[in-house]
């Protein structure tokens, strides 16, 4: 929910949430589990030290899959009882070197932009998660929105849990198609959405519509949906760059393999360019002997390629073995701390046939070469 004050800024709120609950029941979404929370960049200080952190206000005594799923290292839940209580990540709370029941001065804005100050209660310290741990820290919702200014009973976000990743976007476009109905949105245009399609990181559909905000003029609340893959759309441009990067630097790989596997068929071609010369003054055929180069390089290719799966298969059960823990970052690509590997079938069989068509192109001017030679000229040659 967004708001603008009478001098233009742009706030999030939601004060009555009525026509969210009639667009879930009017779309038939489950929301079994919802989450209301309000949020804030603060910046932490404890005993000289600062830290830019993101705090999300949550119920945390009623939202069950938060407290299912969120690992402590030290605290419990029993100890939220306190209104200023906190949850920080490890790794935070080790720049800090804040402990369990310290009290943490923290610094923020209000969602009008005035500055403020308050107290929280270091009362849990979660796992670490490397780059998503300045996402990672929770307090009680009342007090923060009494840190944000804004009432008790009022938050910033409603989010949904969709069981299914695969129907996020198809959910939020039935959700926005019912709320549409009972309350003002914001819409992204067919040319907005192509653009955000092809566009950068900086032009995704979440920042096209955080600027929709900023340009239109508006009164009361005004929605806007959206979905984890927009949230994380600049992680996926990135994701693209590297793949981008990756792919150019397959491609070097590969010409240098076809100009090595070139040479090796060449210096063949040379070493049996006598039994080349007794072959075709029997009466073989130039497209035989071509074929028969075009036979040893396609054999190489499948032979090279099952040996490597075999390795790679070897590879990854030992690298399954180990352990690595799940208080880094990469725990979230791992299952319980262990590395776990798919091997998809059609991308496999794809980069089959590219190594066994790169392999019979590199060795197909030394077979044609081959194939040319005269027969009384190839017999006289000395090696």
């Amino acid at each position: 929910g967004v708001e603008k004050t009478p001098k233009g800024k742009v706030v999030g709120i939601i004060r009555d949430d009525a026509a969210i609950l009639a667009a879930l029941k009017d779309a038939g979404i489950d929301a079994s589990y919802a989450a209301k929370r309000s949020a804030a960049q603060v910046t932490l200080v404890f005993a000289g030290k600062k830290v830019t952190q993101n705090v999300y206000g949550a119920d945390l005594e009623r939202e069950r899959y938060l407290r299912e799923r969120l690992l402590f290292k030290q605290g419990s839940w029993d100890k939220m009882t306190d209104p200023r209580a906190l949850i920080l990540s490890e790794g935070v709370v080790k720049t800090l070197k804040v402990e369990i029941g310290d009290r943490i001065l923290v610094q923020l804005k209000t969602i009008t932009g005035q500055n403020n100050v308050g107290e929280f209660v270091l009362a849990g310290v979660s796992q670490d998660m490397g780059l998503f741990s300045a996402m990672l820290a929770y307090s009680h919702r009342a007090y923060l929105n009494e840190l944000l200014n804004i009432g008790t009973t009022d938050y910033q976000l409603f989010g949904i849990l969709v069981p299914d990743l695969a129907k996020a976007e198809t959910t939020s476009v039935k959700l926005q198609g019912a709320l549409k109905k009972n309350a003002p949105i914001f819409e992204l245009t067919a040319k907005d959405l192509a653009a955000a399609a092809s566009g950068g990181m900086m032009d995704s559909r979440y920042q096209k519509l955080l600027k929709q905000a900023k340009n239109e003029t508006w009164q009361g609340a005004k929605y806007r949906v959206f979905t984890i893959n927009d949230m994380i759309s600049q992680i996926e441009e990135l994701v693209k760059v590297l793949n981008m990067v990756s792919t150019g630097i397959l491609a070097v790989l590969f010409i240098i393999i076809m100009v090595g596997i070139s040479n090796t068929f060449r210096m063949i071609m040379y070493e049996r360019i006598k039994e080349i010369g007794t072959m075709r003054a029997i009466g073989t055929q130039r497209s035989e002997v071509r074929a028969l180069f075009l036979y040893e390089a396609g054999f190489l290719a499948i032979a090279g390629t099952v040996a490597g799966w075999i390795f790679a298969g070897l590879v990854m059960g030992v690298l399954s073995l180990f352990n690595f823990g799940t208080d880094t970052f990469f725990a979230l690509l791992m299952r319980n701390g262990h590395l776990s590997f798919a091997m998809q079938a059609l991308p496999t069989l794809l980069n089959f046939l590219l190594v066994l068509i790169l392999t019979l192109l590199a060795a197909f001017l030394p077979a044609r070469k081959a194939s040319r030679l005269e027969p009384a000229a190839a017999l006289r040659t000395s090696k």
